[in-house]
């Protein structure tokens, strides 16, 4: 079963976390994904000596990461237990963990905060632009990746309520709909090259799914095995793209899109853009 959204989220803020303290020199980084209530739980931590904070609940407006929860930009201050900018609600929690000068950023996508990140020194000093600079790096990074992961589940779903709607329609609507599943098929590869880790292994099941049960039962034995690139470019390619419009929707250049098609044809044998399809889709490889 893929993840939740929310667990969708903890994993892209867990992987941001190192980059925070990798390169704003941070020792402490910590964070969590918003939950249905808007408050944000410390789930994710690196470099901590106690469990005082793990698990933490902040509401919005309330202590730093709060702060930056509830305006959407980053704060940080020299001193957290003595900052006059923000609530005193976690000073105890802070305390116990030894904490003074500390940063936090949202995460922010389509104008909703998905979660924070927070690094933390154990010394009242002020952060450097460096530290601030990091942290936001880090969010922009953790958004990106949810964003990615969004777009993909919005096609999968499409793909699915257009499989749906297939089942009982007339020739003409089915055909209609079938170019519409290429097409999201043709979108999910799009998505996969720009993911990493299960998301992309997941992304590219699904496409090959897609392509294995449209594709003719006696010649599923024997395929040619294509690279995924390769793969990309014939699925832009079947839907009358031209090798432009490849590349400006793969994110790739006009020559590089020329050699994956040129490579695409050899192993299958095939002459033009369009043979190569054919034996693509008379293989089981697109759907």
């Amino acid at each position: 079963m893929p993840p939740s959204a929310a667990e969708g989220d903890l994993a892209d803020i867990r992987a941001g976390l190192p980059l925070l303290r990798r390169h704003g020199g941070l020792p402490v980084v910590f964070g969590g994904a918003v939950g249905a209530d808007g408050a944000v739980r410390y789930t994710e931590l690196a470099g901590v000596r106690t469990d005082a904070i793990r698990d933490l609940r902040v509401a919005p407006g309330r202590g730093l990461g709060g702060r930056s929860l509830a305006v959407q930009r980053p704060a940080w201050v020299r001193d957290y237990v003595s900052a006059t900018a923000i609530s005193h609600h976690y000073d105890a929690e802070v305390a116990a963990e030894g904490l003074r000068a500390m940063v936090a950023v949202p995460v922010v996508v389509r104008g909703r905060t998905r979660g924070v990140l927070l690094g933390a020194l154990r010394a009242s000093v002020a952060l450097g632009d460096r530290a601030v600079a990091a942290a936001a790096a880090a969010a922009r990074t953790v958004e990106q990746h949810i964003v990615v992961r969004d777009e993909a589940q919005d096609r999968l779903a499409a793909l699915e309520r257009a499989r749906a709607a297939g089942g009982g329609a007339g020739p003409a609507a089915a055909a209609a709909r079938w170019e519409e599943i290429r097409a999201l098929n043709a979108e999910l590869r799009a998505i996969a090259g720009a993911a990493d880790g299960d998301l992309q292994e997941r992304l590219l099941r699904v496409c090959a799914r897609m392509a294995w049960a449209a594709g003719p039962q006696e010649a599923r034995s024997g395929a040619p095995s294509l690279p995924p690139r390769e793969l990309d470019v014939l699925a832009c390619v079947a839907l009358g793209h031209t090798n432009a419009d490849v590349a400006a929707h793969l994110g790739v250049r006009p020559e590089t899109v020329k050699g994956y098609l040129r490579s695409a044809m050899r192993r299958l044998g095939a002459h033009t853009r369009l043979e190569a399809v054919t034996a693509a889709r008379r293989w089981g490889l697109l759907p």
